[in-house]
């Protein structure tokens, strides 16, 4: 089947295939990683300044996206759709990025696995290469055709969007905690009652107003214990400066090991040293709108 339009220059040909295979390698991974991880990617927008509610529906339809988009290009048949696709995501990055450069600079953005970088001038240069890639493929590559065929392509992506989402809620439930703690500085538990985890950083703001929030949480007979994530030493003067009164544990590395999460803030809500709840969203309405129909605050 020709793959090429009428009287294309072979440099074309060549060009389309290296810039197709390329974004296609880059997106579908992309696309992929979020979503064999899509608790943690939600962690990473609302850090981004995403809203809460928003965190998980963007993490889906993003990484459903890049995975679609990236499979399309490859396919001849699709790779005129699948470049607009790619064109889209890249003009919607630039876009958002752009409108919050000030609270971004500097913030690492590790959209890919393998590529590492952060939020400033060179990222709008790269994002503005790979547009102009997939313009280019979108204009050299032949008219695509086969709804049908492209609509059951997408469905099977959602198909594994959804199991994966399943699959990382149910990793979720039944996390048991270690069996010993320190806490401020003395042998201590979390196997007994209710107990909630606080991990934060220090000298993180997202993590700083969270605590402020949670301090006029009217808890029923749930324990609030933090974790610091980093700089331990100024857990004391974060709680001060906060109004948070909670004791402080030591053990950050082993729980982490056990309640996986990325950056923080994030909260887990133990029952008799198992893990019944998972926070990755604080904001105005969360935790304490699930906390509240959990009827662990009043």
């Amino acid at each position: 089947m020709e793959t090429s339009l009428p009287h294309q220059p072979r440099w074309q040909v060549i060009a389309c295939w290296f810039s197709a295979i390329f974004l296609s390698v880059l997106f579908a991974v992309s696309g992929a990683w979020k979503l064999s991880a899509p608790l943690d990617w939600a962690a990473r927008l609302i850090q981004m300044t995403v809203p809460g509610e928003l965190s998980m529906p963007g993490t889906l339809a993003v990484g459903v996206s890049e995975l679609f988009g990236g499979v399309l290009i490859l396919i001849p048949r699709f790779r005129r759709w699948g470049a607009f696709i790619i064109a889209l995501l890249l003009v919607i990055f630039i876009i958002f990025v752009g409108l919050k450069y000030d609270v971004l600079r500097g913030a690492e953005c590790s959209c890919f696995p393998w590529l590492k970088r952060a939020v400033g001038p060179m990222f709008f240069v790269v994002d503005l290469l790979w547009l102009l890639m997939a313009l280019a493929v979108a204009h050299w590559a032949r008219p695509s055709s086969g709804v049908r065929a492209a609509s059951f392509i997408l469905g099977v992506v959602c198909v594994f969007a959804g199991a994966s989402y399943g699959i990382n809620l149910a990793q979720q439930s039944g996390i048991e905690a270690p069996d010993k703690l320190t806490i401020d500085g003395q042998p201590g538990t979390v196997k007994a009652g209710k107990v909630f985890l606080y991990f934060f950083d220090p000298e993180c703001m997202h993590c700083f107003e969270a605590a402020k929030r949670m301090k006029d949480y009217a808890w029923k007979d749930v324990k609030v214990i933090t974790v610091p994530t980093r700089v331990p030493h100024f857990a004391g003067q974060f709680l001060k400066d906060t109004g948070l009164k909670a004791p402080v544990a030591a053990e950050v590395d082993a729980l982490r090991e056990r309640f996986k999460f990325t950056d923080p803030p994030c909260a887990v809500l133990l029952e008799h040293g198992r893990q019944k709840h998972a926070f990755i969203q604080f904001d105005e309405k969360q935790p304490h709108e699930t906390l509240k129909q959990l009827g662990y605050i009043e």
